[in-house]
């Protein structure tokens, strides 16, 4: 059986347009912000890094006034912990912090997808099939940081098709740790297309407006609690 995913609608370069779009109208301080909390998610600045605002500031190429507000955003969300001298340091996250933002992460999911069956337009599921259109091809290339953030982009995308922004904004900040959590961790392409499989299973059921297959979907793509994803 041919995967929907395997033909790219015209519509697929819309989806980069409008990522563009969006990074374009953030103001500085967002920029600051969504730069440095890459850095964190990604692994460029590791648990125990110093993010002192006049480096970041040089580094960037603006002034401390967006680099302060940034780091007080991160410090808020828990990415950042204060050290000695006001310094601001990349948290370490515990065995047992692990294991709650897991849990609350899984919570919140199942709430979306369950709502998403349920008012989920035309547009969301399109939105949906062209994230799994370019996961595709990033598991085919083995593009692991592209893959993870169309990952990331998917499940986001779930609770914005369930209509529900505070569950959004919640889970935007989980995954945020989850990548944390598993940085380091190898994926080979056959782990890549499981993934998307899995995704494709759960697009599959709000599509068609099943609550109860898409939350049986979630939980088996859950369920594998060594994901690096």
């Amino acid at each position: 059986m041919t995967s929907r995913t395997e033909t790219a609608p015209a519509e697929l370069s819309e989806l980069v347009r409008r990522e563009e779009q969006r990074r374009r109208a953030l103001t500085l301080a967002e920029r600051t912000y969504e730069d440095l909390r890459s850095g964190i998610i990604r692994g460029r600045f590791p648990a125990g890094s110093v993010l002192a605002e006049g480096t970041i500031a040089e580094a960037l190429g603006v002034s401390k006034t967006p680099v302060r507000h940034a780091l007080e955003r991160l410090k808020q969300e828990g990415f950042l912990t204060p050290g000695p001298r006001r310094q601001l340091i990349v948290a370490e996250i515990s065995a047992e912090r692990r294991a709650e933002i897991l849990e609350v992460r899984e919570a919140l999911e199942r709430i979306a997808v369950r709502r998403a069956c349920e008012v989920r337009t035309l547009d969301d599921i399109d939105y949906l099939r062209l994230l799994l259109i370019r996961q595709r091809r990033a598991a085919d290339t083995h593009a692991e940081d592209e893959f993870i953030d169309l990952d990331e982009a998917f499940h986001l995308g779930i609770a914005s098709a369930a209509h529900l922004p505070m569950v959004e904004r919640m889970l935007g900040n989980l995954r945020g740790f989850v990548r944390v959590i598993r940085l380091g961790t190898a994926r080979n392409r056959e782990h890549l297309r499981k993934v998307l499989a899995e995704h494709e299973a759960i697009a599959d059921a709000i599509e068609g407006q099943d609550p109860d297959e898409a939350v049986r979907a979630l939980g088996t793509h859950l369920a594998r609690f060594n994901y690096p994803l």
